[in-house]
């Protein structure tokens, strides 16, 4: 499972800079006002060795009244979820009592935690770390989350206490491939899964939140094996209000970035909601191939259906590479389609892309929609190769590619996706442009051979 990293400290120290800056997302509301963040915000890390789930928690400190009360409490059981807690102050105020009564805190929970010093650009790193000696935390790191500077050491540091697990690829041969099913509350998942198996496998209850954990379930079906994950539902986290509910959105992020295909599960019902486009994105970002499952089809009329299908479409058209199914999973009807799109979307995201074919590609898609220009000089993209799998990554090289609009790369993946047919599948574009050999080197030639190289030329120019 991926490592729980929280982030905590006083208000205004740069705990959401920081989360912006590990996830390379700007999900947590940043500005230069104390007490911004009220609820944690929960994300996938993507600085350092390895992946983990990064919470941005709220201000701690101090007299705590009110609604900062209830943000302490929350904070306090974050901690509780922690492999490894971030402590973050201030270089630029300094040592304050608010930060020594952190971590009389942190001392007693037992966790590991790193000291960070953050803010200390324009600052010399020892003086700025020096009186935080103080705390007992151990050495201070010093970073500046804002520019991005010491972060990815600090994560390094951080993560090598959780090296990825030895035999994990045998253990995902054994497992087979691993399916998660993520969605809002009483979408109807856990149905599903029970539906999918065959038996009364999860508890299911017209509740929301009836499933507390992620839930792992192996079977096998013609030969092939699969893993189960029956995740819990997400809500907007305004709606987060027992404690326990809000771990299961870690249990679900992990999930999804352990697993080889996700199940995007929707209710008919309900259309779409903010929270399934926000889960969508989460997939995306992850890579995982998806197949976004429509459930309690049954019973609704024809314009209803015509209704989620334009819903889908204006709402999730950045899924437009993912399978459709329109399932009834408490009735059965669809759900014995369901592994087929799995295995295909599975077969995409893992499949070996030639070289010949790929760069065959790229020709024809360049002579049919040329690269623009840049500064009078046309934009060429040489040669492609696969650059990795699950995603499907395709490595284009050439030169000026840093100025190819974001317009013609979406145009690229379009065109790779539908010549190579993956379906189920997220495919990335990376564009990287060769060196110049001859840039910042002088021009070694005499007046005079540079003389009879223009007479050369002009020569060969008459007599062509």
């Amino acid at each position: 499972m991926l490592p729980v990293i929280v982030l905590v400290g006083r208000p205004n120290v740069g705990k959401s800079t920081l989360f912006n800056r590990l996830t390379r997302t700007r999900d947590a509301l940043v500005a230069d006002l104390p007490g911004l963040t009220r609820d944690r915000q929960y994300g996938v890390g993507r600085v350092g060795p390895r992946s983990y789930v990064v919470v941005d928690t709220g201000g701690i400190g101090g007299r705590a009244e009110g609604v900062e009360a209830l943000m302490e409490r929350q904070v306090q059981r974050a901690i509780g979820e922690a492999d490894h807690i971030v402590f973050l102050v201030d270089a630029r105020e300094g040592r304050t009592g608010a930060d020594e009564e952190i971590a009389s805190q942190l001392r007693r929970t037992g966790r590991p935690v790193t000291l960070v010093v953050n803010k200390s650009e324009h600052l010399d790193p020892t003086l700025a770390a020096g009186e935080f000696f103080a705390l007992g935390l151990g050495q201070p790191v010093p970073i500046a989350a804002a520019h991005g500077r010491g972060v990815r050491a600090l994560m390094e540091d951080v993560l090598e206490a959780f090296p990825a697990e030895a035999g994990e690829e045998s253990e995902t041969e054994e497992r087979g491939i691993l399916i998660a099913l993520v969605g809002r509350p009483n979408v109807g998942k856990s149905t599903l899964v029970n539906r999918l198996l065959g038996e009364e496998r999860v508890v299911v209850f017209d509740q929301p939140g009836t499933t507390r954990d992620s839930v792992y379930i192996p079977f096998e079906r013609d030969g092939r094996r699969y893993t189960l994950i029956d995740t819990a539902g997400v809500r907007r986290r305004s709606r987060i209000e027992e404690a326990i509910e809000k771990f299961s959105v870690i249990k679900t992020l992990q999930a999804i970035e352990q697993a080889n295909v996700v199940m995007l599960v929707l209710d008919a019902r309900l259309g779409i909601g903010e929270q399934d486009a926000s889960l969508a994105g989460h997939v995306i970002e992850s890579g995982r191939a998806l197949v976004v499952v429509v459930n309690k089809w049954d019973g609704l009329e024809r314009d209803e259906r015509d209704w989620v299908k334009v819903e889908l479409e204006r709402k999730l058209p950045f899924l437009d590479f993912a399978e459709r199914r329109f399932v009834s999973a408490l009735h059965g009807s669809g759900v014995g389609n369901l592994l087929a799109a799995v295995d295909a979307a599975y077969a995409s995201a893992t499949r070996e892309l030639r070289t010949p074919e790929l760069n065959r590609l790229l020709e024809e898609a360049t002579r049919q929609h040329q690269p623009p220009l840049v500064h009078g000089r046309r934009i060429k993209l040489r040669y492609a190769h696969q650059g990795g799998r699950n995603p499907p990554v395709i490595v284009i090289h050439g030169n000026q590619t840093e100025h190819v609009p974001t317009a013609y790369r979406r145009y690229l993946e379009h065109w790779f996706r539908d010549a190579l047919k993956l379906r189920g599948t997220p495919l990335r574009i990376e564009l990287r442009s060769g060196e110049n050999p001859f840039e910042g080197k002088k021009n070694t030639l005499t007046p005079r051979q540079v003389r009879k190289r223009k007479r050369l030329i002009k020569f060969v120019r008459r007599n062509a």
